[in-house]
């Protein structure tokens, strides 16, 4: 066994899950035995409800800046009330709030070395064993207690060795020594690292009730412990096939603390995450959410629901959480509703609001309905010429340069998008689609009659009707939803031209959607990201079932109303892993553990699209040009540091750890 400094008594183990009380509505911890305590299923779900709540999820209430949880009460106001989403930290979408613009979003999230909770965990395997020695728990009951715990555990570790590398491994509490350092605990490998937190989860499967969660119920099952097997040994094998495409020097590489893994070990690592993902997938308990639509509108309405309605009678869904209606004091819901209804329908007046703006990197990577058999995105279609890698730093700067007659002209803003995938309306407000009853106005400039534009800038101008129009397609700031006030304490839109439709709840009145008002669940795990993760590893390594690993990708896209096969292929089962996970902190961890981030993030500028009504026409058309975003213009880019990779060890001159290269 691993030793580590924990020194822990029950007393003080029971202090240290008081930070819950109030939301648990708790008698004084510390005045309750552990025997007394689990005793009873209400002590039972005391503790067990203390320890997930401190889970590593990175679900709506993580912060990418500041940690996970974050309500009120937590840190100074409650970090999470901006809504932050890893999302903003890859090419998916940007987030920002008036001056507070991070120069390098690309590189920054907060790291989670959190051996408190190793300790809890640990301490809380050392109790059931002891009440199970005394008769005290039924084998079922410390079975189930068992496996949860290890999974708890291993969701931790998970959470620190992919930002890390290689890290202490500690699994039991050990009393006070008489020299500190007769207990610190080096740094395993971080194929040790990996195979300790496959190994908990073995130990958790094995242990778990083979059943899957139910509604009201947050405890894990065999099924959820699977789920997660598929995606850490998914990352694994990446790290493994992957890490030395960055490669780093130093002390920590020559040990092994970060990368130094084989091609076998990646073969390894892949053949655990398809036998994973495989007994999932025999399991006739899931399936996909309503995978045959009659049309493209019905697989947009039915991916949708999925999320705003999400619960465990979807056949879908591996593992939720659910959130209680913070419009209470309690404020443990979140704040996704009050962030980013788009401008049109912002509901409250507090000047960081509509702040989602997804970027056309993200909305170009979907596919049409061609159905041709390739899957290949369908970039939106701008310039007459075709060229739609034509990009403009600055719409403002274009003078003489700008002719209306190098684009294609629309009848209306959403006339580019009608053919796109189901996933992308049912992900994104577009340019023109309509939200609540109201049509989401992205405009964002436009060209007078003498051919000159105006971009960005209020204003107005007469068109060849008669009629006057106006930059923003509306002289009322409420009127529109992008672009709007750039750069200043009143930019309440979008700056990308299109803003977040997936999560948000469109039947709930926005009269009870206070700050924390939001209570749709997170998906945590769900089967489309197992057929994912089972294609990627066939793919990858050439075992497994090709066969089947090909049907995966098909039956997500045929759930999209898409009408055609197309071949496995890695960069087919990639394409498909963006469009379908969207927004759900996947693209984050994709770009880490295949390490492309340094190659995607190299003074990069993510890309919006500008409608513009063109008034050197009779009607008037609309036209859409390809930028740089505003704000990463603003920032010179976005770069990625291969460092990046492993986070900086803390603490290093304390206890003595070897620390990752390059800090």
């Amino acid at each position: 066994m691993r030793k580590g400094i924990i020194y822990l008594t029950i007393t003080a183990f029971l202090l240290g899950l008081g930070s819950c009380k109030d939301f648990l509505a708790l008698e004084p911890l510390d005045k309750v035995s552990a025997e007394d305590l689990l005793a009873s299923q209400a002590g039972v779900k005391t503790l067990m409800a203390t320890l997930y709540n401190r889970m590593p999820m990175e679900d709506f209430a993580f912060n990418p800046a500041s940690g996970f949880n974050q309500h009120p009460g937590v840190g100074s106001g409650g970090a999470g009330d901006g809504g932050w989403s890893l999302a903003s930290n890859t090419d998916e979408a940007i987030i920002y709030g008036p001056n507070n613009y991070n120069s390098s979003p690309a590189t920054d999230i907060t790291g989670n070395w959190d051996y408190t909770g190793i300790r809890y965990i640990n301490r809380f395997l050392e109790i059931i064993d002891e009440l199970k020695a005394g008769n005290k728990l039924s084998e079922a009951d410390y079975k189930q207690l068992y496996g949860e715990a290890l999974f708890l555990r291993a969701f931790t570790y998970f959470s620190m060795v992919k930002r890390y590398g290689g890290v202490p491994i500690i699994d039991e509490v050990q009393p006070l020594p008489d020299d500190v350092a007769d207990v610190m605990v080096p740094r395993s490998t971080e194929k040790e690292t990996w195979d300790f937190v496959i190994s908990d989860l073995d130990l958790a499967i094995a242990n778990l009730p083979d059943l899957r969660p139910s509604n009201g119920l947050y405890r894990v099952t065999k099924w959820v412990a699977l789920a997660l097997k598929s995606r850490v040994t998914l990352h694994a094998a990446s790290v493994a096939k992957f890490w030395d495409k960055a490669p780093l020097t130093g002390a920590a590489v020559d040990a092994k603390l970060v990368g130094g893994m084989t091609s076998a070990d990646a073969n390894a690592y892949y053949l655990l995450c398809i036998n994973a993902s495989k007994e999932i997938m025999d399991n006739p308990a899931f399936s996909l959410y309503m995978p045959n639509p009659a049309n493209k509108a019905e697989a947009a309405k039915n991916y949708q629901t999925m999320f705003e309605y999400a619960s465990y009678a979807n056949p879908e869904l591996i593992y939720i959480k659910s959130y209680i209606d913070g419009a209470a004091a309690s404020g443990q819901g979140h704040v996704t509703d009050f962030w980013f209804y788009p401008k049109q329908l912002c509901y409250h007046t507090l000047y960081m609001s509509s702040r989602w703006g997804t970027t056309l990197d993200a909305v170009d990577v979907y596919e049409d309905y061609t159905d041709d058999g390739t899957g290949a995105s369908a970039p939106i279609k701008t310039r007459v010429d075709g060229n739609e890698g034509y990009i403009i730093p600055n719409p403002r700067n274009l003078g003489a340069a700008f002719n209306a007659a190098d684009y294609l002209h629309y009848d209306n803003q959403y006339a580019p998008f009608a053919n796109k995938d189901a996933r992308l309306t049912a992900s994104v407000l577009l340019p023109g689609s309509t939200f609540k009853g109201t049509l989401i106005n992205m405009q964002g400039g436009m060209v007078r009659q003498n051919g000159t534009l105006l971009v960005y800038t209020d204003g107005s101008a007469p068109g060849l009707d008669g009629n006057t129009y106006y930059t923003f397609g509306s002289n009322n700031i409420s009127g529109y939803s992008a672009f709007g006030a750039l750069g200043t304490a009143q930019d309440n839109y979008s700056s990308t031209g299109f803003a977040l439709r997936k999560y948000l709840q469109d039947t709930k009145s926005p009269t009870s959607l206070a700050l924390y008002g939001s209570t749709q669940p997170w998906v945590e795990m769900r089967l489309a990201e197992i057929y994912l993760n089972y294609a990627e590893a066939v793919a990858e390594s050439g075992q497994g079932d090709a066969t089947l690993a090909a049907k995966c990708l098909n039956d997500i896209r045929k759930r999209a109303a898409h009408t055609d096969n197309i071949p496995l292929t890695v960069a087919n089962v990639l394409k498909e892993r963006r469009v379908e996970m969207i927004f759900e902190n996947s693209r984050y961890w994709d770009l880490i553990r295949r390490r492309d981030f340094h190659d995607r993030f190299d003074a990069t500028r993510r890309f919006s699209l500008v409608p513009m009504i063109d008034l050197t026409v009779n009607p008037p058309k609309y036209i859409f040009m390809r930028v740089h975003n505003y704000y990463d213009d603003r920032a010179n880019g976005l770069t990625f540091v291969e460092r990046r990779y492993y986070m900086s060890i803390p603490g290093v001159s304390g206890n003595m750890l070897i620390q990752n290269p390059e800090y």
